[in-house]
């Protein structure tokens, strides 16, 4: 006799509480409808979504209906012919962000992290760089790479565009070819929207209508910029090719007027007084936002660290103006000569930076070291402090050397000489646990006051730089590890492990060199340092450092914890810098939430939130990166103009099919000797050895050989040099 089956106790939101809190009427969470959906296991409409899910009421059936649609642009759902919505997961979809290729063809960045898929040029026609899409995996190379469709597009995300207006007189269509080398599609602009644009001037162009499968966008112009980039004009160009957002809204400049450089008093409440504590803040000479101090102490056999970050979060409120317009911008976007705040002045150069000698809100984590250099215990906590000095990495530098008669605070010195030997332990415990440590230099460049550059010169990086280096990594893993263990959903830096295909890659040419990188098929951090330190006195360090540094990902932020590879951390976020980076903020919001003693589950942000907050941090990052690599490019190529036919040391820094990239010695400068300028023979790739190779004369050009170059063309358009071997 069978027995009588129990009834199923009828599923509950878990996050009830937290979506109650946020709207007036609430209806299930994304997170819930999800797992409905997955029970189900088939696509529904939304009539069955709404039974499903018990809902009735008017109100509430318009609301699951906005929601349902918020999550098809997601890419959370996908709603098929029927009208029947499924969990894209499901199908086998994946969704992320298009990152376009000057050639035309394209890749998408999955939200869930992993390989990049590639999309050819006929699935790039509907699509522009900085797209949200959706694709379904198509094939499987030999390398294990990916090739996706276009299923669908989530978001367009290019609204406007700066480039060159061509016209040909008499023809009534127009076109702007755009200054941003990954958007390939010329703009086609009709006789009535090209205003007052003239042959060859750049202007900026509105987007009426996104590309599709059988049309070019189209657009207005709704300004002239000019014939000629003037000097500074270069960084507007890169702004606005780009799309930063740099001017602030009407209502966030309404919210910054309430703010004064004082500490309002009802901020005060619940702060632990820190101002007798010689906290310092040590920054470049140059900087204006200060958003962390220091200070270091013995205690016991150990140290006790504290790092004061400024407070952020305690002034901008979640949902306020100002919050969303950081949250846009997501970081400060620092040109040659020129800063894009993420936050309005009042906040980030007063209220919010540490300055000497006045009180500011901060938010402390405490660090217990033991002899060791091990973090034996965590405490955060909210602190008004008092900066002592606003300090110098050249004049700490210069203390660290034994060049402490012409210090300004001599009273600091012990404060000085504390960090100084907590460092030295921080070093013992990096080393041990094996993080990459490259050796690169960056330039820095001089300007006259014609905005023009009138230097460029190294960026010595020295040992106080390292020093807070050092302090800010071990605030930002105890971070990590304290949200962790705390299950917030929180963003995580994440550094992945090199890809198959760069590996395998990379252990062929080690190979030509009769090197070795142990690990087999999973190398550890410990395994490329310990390569770099065998090779540091070899001729050809910087070419195989150069080939390592090359087959490593790019760090990203990601709402799930994948480690960090070059750092060699399990966990690793950012809590350092909230003035100029978003998800620093967001760290210090979760760690204001659990101050409170609030459960994780009823945290402002959802993981589904935090998932789409990641991917966007991601991409204004590299778009920040890749602005200011335009605007620094065509600076250097305006720095050559005048030195046409010069001649000048240089390193080959790249090799291709095509020929050599190489780098003038000692002005950073870059450019291209083209394969058919090289004389005399027919040379040949060999992308194992990174090299060309005559096919007469046996000679070879390879990757950190240094040659001798002329400068033969300067293209300010292009932002090209062309060199050749002299």
């Amino acid at each position: 006799m069978s027995r009588p089956q129990k009834k199923s106790k009828p599923q509950k939101d878990p996050f009830i509480k937290r979506e109650a809190r946020k709207y007036k009427n609430p209806i299930p969470s994304r997170e819930f409808i999800i797992q409905q959906l997955n029970t189900v296991g088939k696509p529904i409409t939304l009539p069955q979504i709404a039974q499903l899910l018990k809902l009735t009421k008017k109100e509430n059936l318009n609301a699951l209906n906005r929601r349902l649609k918020a999550m098809e642009r997601d890419g959370q759902l996908i709603r098929n012919r029927r009208k029947g919505y499924g969990v894209a997961k499901k199908m086998d979809l994946v969704r992320g962000r298009v990152i376009g290729h000057p050639d035309g063809y394209g890749f998408l960045v999955p939200d869930e992290g992993g390989g990049d898929l590639f999309l050819s040029q006929r699935e790039m026609r509907c699509l522009m760089h900085g797209d949200r899409a959706l694709v379904n995996i198509i094939s499987i190379d030999n390398r294990g790479r990916r090739e996706g469709a276009l299923i669908e597009v989530l978001e367009h995300n290019t609204q406007e565009v700066v480039g060159r207006f061509f016209h040909k007189r008499g023809q009534n269509v127009a076109f702007v070819e755009p200054d941003h080398r990954r958007l390939t599609q010329n703009i086609l602009i009709e006789g009535k929207r090209q205003g007052k644009a003239k042959q060859g001037q750049i202007v900026v162009v509105r987007l009426l209508s996104p590309p599709t499968k059988y049309n070019p966008p189209f657009g207005e112009v709704i300004e002239v910029i000019g014939n000629n980039r003037a000097p500074g004009m270069e960084i507007d160009i890169a702004i606005r090719a780009h799309e930063l957002p740099h001017k602030w809204p009407e209502e966030v400049l309404q919210e910054a007027a309430e703010f004064t450089p004082e500490i309002p008093k009802k901020y005060l409440a619940g702060c632990e007084n820190m101002r007798s504590i010689p906290f310092v803040t040590i920054d470049g000479e140059d900087s204006f936002d200060f958003d962390d101090a220091v200070h270091c102490e013995p205690r016991g056999k150990g140290w006790l660290l504290r790092v004061a970050i400024a407070d952020v979060s305690t002034y901008v409120e979640i949902g306020s103006a100002i919050d969303f317009e950081a949250q846009e911008r997501a970081n400060s976007v620092y040109f040659p000569n020129k800063v894009i705040p993420m936050l309005p002045e009042i906040l980030s150069n007063q209220l919010c930076s540490l300055k000497p000698n006045v009180d500011r809100l901060c938010l402390v984590c405490e660090l217990a070291i033991d002899i060791y250099g091990r973090t034996r215990r965590t405490r955060f906590f909210k602190a008004v402090i008092r900066s002592a000095a606003r300090l110098t990495y050249t004049q700490v530098a210069k203390v660290l050397e034994g060049d402490e008669n012409h210090f300004q605070y001599p009273h600091l010195l012990p404060q000085i000489d504390n960090l100084h030997q907590l460092f030295q332990l921080f070093l013992k415990r990096r080393k041990k646990r094996g993080a990459i440590d490259f050796e690169t230099v960056e330039p820095r460049f001089i300007f006259n006051q014609q905005k023009k550059i009138e230097q460029i010169v190294p960026s010595i990086r020295n040992d106080a730089h390292k020093l807070i280096e050092e302090m800010m990594l071990a605030a930002n893993v105890a971070t990590a590890e304290w949200l962790t263990a705390r299950k917030m959903p929180l963003l995580y830096r994440v550094h992945e492990s090199p890809t198959q295909e760069k590996l395998t890659a990379l252990q062929g040419f080690l190979k030509e060199q009769a090197l070795k990188l142990w690990g087999k098929d999973k190398p550890q951090a410990k395994h490329y340092s310990r390569l770099l330190e065998k090779i540091h006195d070899r001729p050809d360090f910087r070419m195989i450092q150069t080939v390592l540094l090359r087959s490593l990902q790019l760090a990203v932020y990601h709402f799930k914890n994948q480690g960090h590879f070059g750092l060699a951390y399990p966990a690793y976020t950012h809590f350092t810098s909230p003035i100029r980076r978003y998800p620093d903020l967001l760290i210090h919001r979760a760690i204001h939430y659990c101050l409170e003693e609030q459960p994780a589950e009823e945290f402002s942000y959802t993981t589904s939130e935090m998932e789409l907050l990641s991917e966007h941090c991601s991409m204004a990052e590299r778009r920040a990166d890749e602005a200011t690599r335009d605007a620094i490019s065509w600076l250097k190529c305006e720095y050559m103009q005048d030195k046409l036919g010069f001649e000048f040391d240089g390193l080959i820094t790249g090799v291709t099919a095509f020929g050599l990239f190489v780098e003038l010695k000692d002005t950073f400068v870059d450019g291209l000797v083209h394969v058919s300028s090289l004389k005399e023979d027919y040379y040949h790739f060999d992308p194992i050895r990174h090299c060309l190779r005559g096919e007469s004369s046996g000679i070879v050009y390879r990757l950190s050989d240094r040659v001798r170059v002329k400068v033969m063309r300067v293209d300010l358009d292009e932002k090209k040099i062309d060199f050749d071997l002299a």
